[in-house]
């Protein structure tokens, strides 16, 4: 691509022909606004103006998704869809992820001659590399990490997600360690409540996983949500590194991305982004953003993990939305910057298989809960049901066959195979 400009393309839907509402999308976020104003001539357009690259026509429909959108004099009652393609002069912003997004999304999403937009790809020149390092750790680095090798690493999330005292969460974490799992998150509903601050969450927890190491060799991974302003966030970080800790987890949507790029200037231990808040993003399928355009931005800004939900979730999302996601965090970008995809929501050994089909990759965290902790022989039991749900997906054996030399997995269908 051009390295002195960034292209994005976009899934447009107006009443207006594609070219028009192209040239309004570009005009908008440049150098145009709603009518001509002194200063704005054609040598000022040529050298800082968006520039249309490309449109592809996709399909019409005869009701808007969107309300609000202007409808023109002599309307058919159709609403053009297709893909817009355009780039921006890197020189407007420079690679700064704030004032990219002003300008890639900024107001376009409230104009009036769409209804409809949606971000699908973004093409950053290598300016935004030698600005922003990317993740510190990524998935080799947690792998090396966590002792993790040929599989997925397999983990759990803190439940119940509120409300468990210290002594609670400790006697868990001791559990969950003596269980062997890899990992283990708190729930982007817990970070620094007036119930359990961080601090001493961070001590019981620590004293836990250290017991449970001293006892079994392993040091399991713990992500200490530490979501917060941005003073806090550090502070806290230096709290969980002090302690021993081996990996933060922030809400990439509270903290923002510039809050995550600070986070990484700093950090020593793996970031775990949680994408909690995306659906408000995402989920009209004709407005927001792909995670696969966003999923580079946050890459960038240090992201060690990023959840992509999981295949048969609980949530609304579809399995093919969920593996393009996948993808995404593992595919190359500036010959590396990959991060870990972390696969969660209503995840149990089953759910290997069609993981595995769909991405033919191990790097992958999976992540169940319920999953794990709530197998009907504990959770060691809902670890190892985990493990050899991936072997059965990677070796090309049908699960319920697995299940017959493997008493762990056979509870887990019986149970969680039923819905």
């Amino acid at each position: 691509m051009n390295q002195d400009r960034v292209n994005a393309t976009y899934l447009v839907e107006t009443p207006y022909s594609l070219q028009v509402a192209a040239e309004v999308i570009a005009g908008e976020q440049s150098t145009g606004t709603f009518t001509a104003v002194p200063g704005e001539t054609d040598a000022l357009k040529e050298k800082f103006g968006a520039r249309i690259e490309k449109i592809v026509e996709l399909g019409i429909a005869g009701q808007p998704t969107l309300p609000g959108s202007n409808i023109p004099a002599g309307h058919d009652g159709l609403y053009r869809s297709g893909l817009v393609t355009l780039s921006f002069p890197l020189h407007n912003f420079g690679p700064s992820i704030p004032n990219l997004m002003s300008a890639i999304a900024g107001n376009l999403f409230e104009l009036q001659q769409l209804s409809g937009l949606r971000m699908v790809d973004l093409e950053l020149p290598a300016a935004f590399s030698e600005r922003y390092p990317g993740p510190k750790f990524g998935i080799e680095g947690t792998r090396k990490l966590t002792n993790v090798y040929d599989r997925p690493i397999l983990g759990t999330i803190v439940k119940p997600s509120i409300g468990l005292a210290p002594e609670q969460l400790q006697k868990m974490i001791i559990e969950v360690s003596a269980a062997g799992l890899d990992f283990i998150k708190d729930d982007e509903l817990n970070a620094n409540p007036p119930y359990a601050p961080l601090e001493v969450k961070v001590k019981a927890v620590m004293e836990a996983i250290e017991r449970a190491a001293d006892a079994t060799g392993k040091k399991i991974m713990y992500a200490f949500n530490i979501t917060g302003d941005i003073e806090e966030m550090k502070r806290h970080h230096e709290l969980v590194v002090k302690a021993g800790g081996n990996c933060v987890m922030v809400s990439i949507m509270s903290v923002g991305l510039a809050g995550l790029a600070h986070l990484n200037e700093y950090s020593e231990v793996p970031i775990h982004g949680h994408r909690n808040q995306w659906g408000m993003m995402t989920r009209c399928p004709n407005l927001g953003f792909e995670f696969a355009a966003y999923q580079k931005l946050c890459r960038l800004a240090g992201a060690d993990h990023l959840h992509v939900n999981g295949l048969n979730s609980k949530f609304y999302e579809s399995n093919e939305s969920v593996v393009r996601s996948i993808q995404a965090c593992i595919s190359p970008m500036y010959g590396g910057y990959a991060s870990m995809p972390v696969v969660s929501s209503a995840q149990w050994a089953g759910t290997a298989i069609d993981t595995y089909a769909a991405t033919k990759s191990v790097d992958v965290m999976h992540l169940a809960g319920g999953g794990i902790l709530a197998h009907p022989d504990g959770a060691a039991a809902g670890f190892e049901s985990m493990k050899l749900g991936w072997e059965a997906a990677v070796n090309g054996i049908q699960l319920d066959e697995y299940a017959k030399s493997h008493p762990s997995l056979k509870r887990a269908i019986e149970k969680y195979g039923k819905g």
